[in-house]
């Protein structure tokens, strides 16, 4: 039977990365602590209960899946932004690219009777257009309630990211990310996975934060979902991980549309924050 392999957050992060790149997910236990939990859950909980369920079988008519988690609550903003996560996603991702940028976040709601979701890739968001020698994006799934068997814990297929493309797994070659609240799993765009069954009698909850190359169009639109009165407010790296910053040179920079002389033709995104850029991105807007 296919297993993953859970570190503790002091574990040597080379060793973490191995794992990653081998099995394509992995589980760090306890990485969100109880306080953070508890104030992740509180400002959370009325977006979630206000969320509609899923329309199709793939989202899930008994999931509900709740986004624009940057601008909604502090707290997730922590996740975002956790010192670990973001190395690991910084090490994995940035062989293809100079900058990483946030992909999504959203909570992932599965309430009782929910069904197995289709196993899939994530890298699919972008059609299978991105060639197969390039990770896409590095994802995370933090565990707001304990992640088990009979409550839909993640099902994963370690080691599927190696795979041929016709390759199907067999029911020893799956797993499910069985954690407490407050672990976290991090998987790849190319691991096959997929929600599962929640037969128990209380909702499974995850935060669904994910990362990907700067040079991607992301799944959730962020510069709606936390626009720049929002944004102009938050940490500087956060706002660059939101796309508030170029993502290469000249990929990324606006004209502002009010303005009438050079200097407001070609700027950086963080002149919309009401700031300039804190790196090589200066050159634009000057």
């Amino acid at each position: 039977m296919a297993e993953l392999v859970t570190f503790d957050p002091d574990h040597d992060l080379d060793e973490v990365l191995t794992a990653f790149h081998r099995d394509g997910a992995v589980i760090i236990r306890g990485l969100m602590g109880v306080e953070l939990q508890e104030r992740v859950a509180q400002e959370l909980e009325p977006w979630v209960s206000a969320t509609p369920a899923g329309r199709d079988d793939f989202v899930g008519r008994l999931t509900t899946r709740t986004g624009a988690l940057v601008a909604r609550s502090p707290a997730c903003r922590e996740l975002v932004m956790h010192e670990i996560v973001l190395d690991l996603a910084h090490r994995f991702l940035l062989q293809f690219s100079n900058k990483i940028q946030l992909h999504l976040t959203q909570v992932i709601n599965i309430t009782p009777g929910q069904g197995t979701q289709p196993l899939h890739q994530d890298r699919l968001a972008w059609g299978g257009y991105v060639p197969d020698g390039i990770e896409p994006q590095f994802n995370t799934m933090w565990a707001l309630t304990d992640f088990t068997n009979e409550n839909g814990a993640t099902r994963v297929v370690p080691g599927s990211p190696h795979w041929d493309k016709d390759r199907r797994a067999t029911d020893d070659e799956k797993t499910q990310a069985v954690m407490d609240a407050g672990s976290v799993l991090l998987y790849s765009g190319s691991v096959t996975h997929g929600g599962g069954e929640n037969r128990s009698s209380h909702d499974r909850t995850g935060i669904n934060i994910t990362y990907c190359l700067s040079w991607l169009r992301t799944e959730e639109n962020n510069y709606l979902s936390c626009p720049p009165d929002i944004a102009k407010d938050l940490d500087p790296g956060l706002q660059e991980l939101l796309g508030y910053t170029m993502g290469n040179y000249a990929l990324g920079y606006y004209s502002d549309p009010h303005g009438m002389n050079a200097k407001t033709d070609v700027l950086a995104p963080e002149y919309a924050l009401g700031r300039s850029p804190r790196g090589d991105e200066k050159l634009l807007g000057n």
